[in-house]
């Protein structure tokens, strides 16, 4: 085992951090949280710069537009783009990190060519119509119906939780065209341009003050069937590709920024002799940075091991821990700052506005992209090989 880093691998670090550095002061000033038409274009503008610079869709093949770099480049992608001032995915998550790589997996040639481009490129953004009010963490029981007329299916139903749907041109949707299949069967996964009649959005207001998420209320809107994924009703099948992606390397980037947050929250805390002379809290910040460390090797391994291009359900055991670990992290920054942490906005020098915001946000994650009871439930039976928990009494 070599674990040193190739002539190639430290040029690809050396030309990436280099191209940032030139990048990032020529910038223009993020727009406020709430400024949905400032945010597109600033995240999308963000991604036209990297696809310009060849490196949009790092780990996206190279016959579908992407980089088609190494798993090692991937991770040193990953550790350079997680650095102080370097925007996030933004509102291109969805297409990004899962909607693409679905469409590259399971879509067709004019699918792949329809899309990708535009994905990698920042014209499209995508948002995600797969939870309903109804179904909580149980997916497969979805209620929203798609029927099959001539060359459209005629959607009605509703979705939530639905991320940058005021913002999107296109939503990757769940619904069943076979209403007496058995749960799992009879579901479809249709592209869904956002610009058909009979579509409502309702942002979603949530406890950290910003509207990332909003509700579809879907009546009678048309859609093609040539915008289906695979074939008609084995869209769980191919909604399982999108969560492995959803769940694989796309908290990766989170999880190195996670790390780059711990040491400058050890930072402030020795900064203050009352709150680095707690021994509790000097442990679990060493117990944090210890599981965060073990966990981006587990990333790393994750990576490595992906020779098909669809992450494996591995990617449930570093989700589940990360959501928990996020939490931990953020109720350590609490402790750190005291009072200041309740203060949405900067308070005597501290980042605790920062803090705040991602505090609250820290208690999502544990339900998106599957919740941590239904992430027990694949890593029990799909890795462990424990029985599978009993079938619901039907609805």
């Amino acid at each position: 085992m070599d674990l040193r880093f190739s002539e190639a691998e430290s040029a690809f670090r050396h030309d990436l951090r280099t191209w940032l550095d030139a990048t990032l002061p020529v910038l223009p000033p993020a727009p406020r949280r709430d400024d949905w038409t400032g945010r597109r274009a600033y995240d999308t503008g963000w991604q036209r710069r990297l696809h310009q610079a060849g490196y949009a869709g790092v780990d996206w093949p190279a016959e579908s537009g992407g980089r088609g770099a190494s798993p090692v480049e991937q991770l040193i992608y990953l550790e350079e783009t997680a650095r102080p001032g370097v925007p996030d995915v933004g509102v291109n998550f969805v297409g990004l990190l899962h909607a693409g790589p679905t469409i590259i997996a399971e879509g067709t040639p004019e699918q792949r060519r329809r899309h990708l481009p535009r994905i990698l490129s920042g014209e499209e953004v995508w948002c995600q119509g797969f939870s309903e009010p109804a179904a909580g963490s149980d997916l497969a029981a979805l209620r929203t119906t798609a029927v099959r007329d001539d060359d459209t299916y005629v959607v009605r139903g509703q979705k939530t939780w639905s991320s940058f749907a005021q913002v999107a041109d296109y939503c990757e949707l769940l619904v069943r065209t076979d209403p007496d299949a058995p749960e799992h069967k009879g579901i479809t996964w249709l592209i869904l341009p956002m610009d058909l009649p009979g579509i409502e959005i309702r942002p979603m207001r949530t406890l950290a003050g910003t509207a990332e998420f909003a509700e579809l209320f879907l009546d009678d809107v048309r859609v093609p069937v040539a915008n289906r994924i695979g074939a008609e009703n084995d869209g769980w099948r191919v909604a399982m590709v999108t969560l492995r992606f959803e769940r694989g390397a796309a908290f990766a980037g989170d999880l190195v920024s996670c790390l780059r947050l711990l040491r400058e929250l050890a930072v402030l805390a020795r900064a203050s002799e009352a709150v680095w002379g707690d021994g509790a809290l000097r442990r679990e910040l060493g117990r944090l940075h210890a599981e965060l460390a073990a966990l981006w090797s587990l990333t790393k391994w994750n990576v490595s091991q992906n020779r098909s291009g669809v992450p494996g359900i591995g990617g449930s055991v570093v989700k589940l821990r990360f959501s928990e670990l996020r939490q931990r992290l953020f109720e350590a920054a609490a402790a750190v700052l005291g009072p200041a942490a309740l203060a949405r906005s900067d308070l005597d020098g501290l980042p605790s506005g920062r803090y705040a915001r991602e505090r609250l946000s820290s208690l999502s994650y544990t339900i998106a992209a599957g919740s941590s009871q239904i992430q027990r439930n694949i890593i029990g039976e799909r890795i462990l090989g424990l029985p599978r928990e009993p079938a619901a009494a039907p609805r």
